[in-house]
């Protein structure tokens, strides 16, 4: 890499706009969504898609709901020309969706496209050519004129052509390549000749798709660019202008956000963001954005998980785990104060009457159920993690409800263990943990059998027990209120009693006949010192007897 000063690389000329209006508004709803996963995403893949693939994914399309699909290069290929030919003999497009080709502006390859549009409905016939400087001197050796002749040329080819096949309703969309790098006023010099040839009304208007091909300067930029050209467009009201960012810089969701509130009407993308380099615009992420915003996006992302199955399916490409809304992670925490916030978010949350109420959870942009998303991944435990999560799994999983005093004791062994394996804990590890650390211990003292005996007149109960206490066998005596206070007098008398009982809680576990109950002690110390212990069984009682037993043996 160069040092300062570096000589490789300039910074882009800034765009003259100095009363710019974008950064004032809000985007107030959805766009114009064309995907452009069957061409773009397409060419963009390792192993392309079989015709049966791209069939699959066009249906997959139609039902998230897109009305404007680019169906393929007709005329790159037989296996694309082919494709577009079972569309139309299958009668697999409905009604309410327009295909769209794209088609480089040379007389041949605009020829064959259109002889791949016979029988359908309706087509956006999407023209395009180089206009950036660097692809005229690099590419094409050819002056402006000559490239804006070139564009003219494809217009009026595609005009004479459209009454060849006049049960088909064509529209033109035409694309100035690497708009990004283009100077605005030739871009629009260059899209205004095309209309000129098309002649576009508002009843039936021109698609100037103005791609920022590679992204080549901050998202402000772009935006700056489709201010300009929207306000500098002639006949604006006869045109939709429509956006196709790329990722280069890694911010093209953002430059397509800006370049909605600059004016756009219309984006083109892909699911996810496949595409060339570093991928195309992902319309999924822009359109959950505005369902976040409360804005309906006007497609169908109920389950996620389904359209992600079949896009890894057919593509080969995974979408990435930290990838917004769709990721495995991205509903996942690992940070102990980002869990307990969750959890007492979706606490309150559930107690909402309607379900439909204002979401508020702390670190959750998104209530996951609404993409078909479950809960289950949202708190995951390593040595990161916290009281409030552990807390979470052990509840929704296991139906162990701790008293909140318990969590930091709990939550402090399990994060103990997972950082001694250096690894994520799955939850019936953290569950096995709880029960080996909470209910299963049984040294040094442990009760073997318990009789008891009520009086009716004192309400009080005697309890006999018989204990084993460091390998010794004896039985002990006490009365008290309950069976809980009868065998804390019983230990007291046996010379065992150093402590304070503290709390006492109890819940169900389960329904019906497999009910049982979870009973929870906390115990003081005479050294000051705080313990907790669990017992789990069918009868109350002896669960509750069991997490005296549990604190007893968790505090020598």
């Amino acid at each position: 890499m160069q040092r300062h000063p570096i000589s490789k690389y300039q910074p882009v000329t800034p765009i003259d706009l100095p009363d710019r209006q974008w950064p004032d508004r809000q985007i107030k709803q959805a766009p114009i969504w064309a995907s452009v996963d069957l061409r773009d995403g397409n060419q963009a893949l390792a192993i392309p898609m079989t015709v049966d693939e791209k069939i699959e994914f066009f249906d997959s399309l139609v039902k998230t709901g897109f009305k404007e699909i680019e169906v393929g290069f007709p005329s790159a290929s037989q296996t694309e020309f082919d494709f577009i030919r079972r569309l139309v003999d299958e009668k697999r497009i409905p009604e309410d969706v327009t295909v769209q080709v794209l088609v480089q502006a040379r007389e041949h390859l605009i020829h064959r496209t259109f002889e791949s549009l016979e029988g359908i409905p309706r087509a956006i016939v999407h023209l395009y050519n180089s206009t950036s400087p660097l692809q005229r001197e690099v590419t094409f050796n050819k002056t402006k004129d000559e490239i804006k002749a070139i564009a003219v040329a494809g217009a009026e080819l595609i005009k004479s052509l459209v009454p060849t096949i006049p049960e088909t309703d064509i529209r033109l969309e035409y694309s100035p390549e690497s708009f990004s790098d283009t100077e605005v006023d030739y871009a629009l010099e260059v899209c205004e000749a095309v209309m000129a040839v098309w002649q576009p009304t508002e009843d039936n208007k021109i698609i100037l798709n103005l791609p920022a091909t590679v992204e080549i300067a901050t998202p402000n930029h772009h935006a700056d660019q489709i201010e300009w050209f929207c306000r500098h467009l002639k006949e604006r009201n006869k045109a939709i202008i429509s956006l196709h960012t790329h990722n280069d810089r890694g911010t093209g969701t953002a430059a397509t956000e800006l370049g909605l509130l600059a004016g756009a009407d219309r984006v083109e993308g892909t699911l996810f963001g496949n595409g060339e380099r570093t991928g195309n615009l992902d319309i999924v992420t822009v359109a959950l954005n505005l369902y976040t915003q409360g804005i309906d996006p006007k497609l169908d992302l109920a389950d996620i998980p389904a359209l992600r199955a079949t896009y890894e399916g057919i593509t080969r490409m995974l979408v990435p785990e930290r990838h917004p809304y769709a990721g495995d992670l991205v509903f996942t925490a690992f940070s102990g104060s980002h869990q307990d916030a969750i959890k007492k978010g979706m606490d309150l949350h559930a107690k909402k009457a309607d379900p439909a109420s204002q979401w508020r959870v702390p670190y959750l942009l998104i209530d996951p159920q609404d993409i078909g998303r479950t809960y289950e991944a949202i708190i995951r435990i390593n040595s990161q993690s916290g009281k409030g999560g552990v807390a979470f799994l052990l509840h929704r999983d296991h139906g162990l409800d701790l008293p909140k005093a318990m969590h930091p004791e709990v939550g402090a062994v399990i994060n103990q263990a997972a950082d001694q394996g250096s690894r994520e804990l799955e939850s019936d590890e953290i569950h096995a943990l709880f029960l080996r650390e909470y209910v299963q211990r049984n040294a040094p003292l442990q009760l073997v059998a318990i009789e008891r005996e009520d009086f009716a007149k004192s309400s009080e109960i005697r309890i006999e027990a018989e204990i084993i206490h460091e390998a010794k066998k004896a039985t002990i005596r006490g009365t008290g209120n309950g069976p809980i206070s009868a065998f804390v007098s019983a230990l007291q008398d046996y010379g065992l009693k150093d402590f304070q009982l503290m709390d006492y809680r109890q819940h169900s576990i389960g329904h019906g006949s497999k009910t049982e109950a979870a009973a929870y002690i906390q115990i003081k110390k005479d050294d000051g010192t705080i313990h907790f212990g669990c017992g789990i069984n069918a009868n109350i009682e002896v669960a509750g007897l069991n997490a005296l037993v549990s604190a007893f043996n968790r505090s020598r």
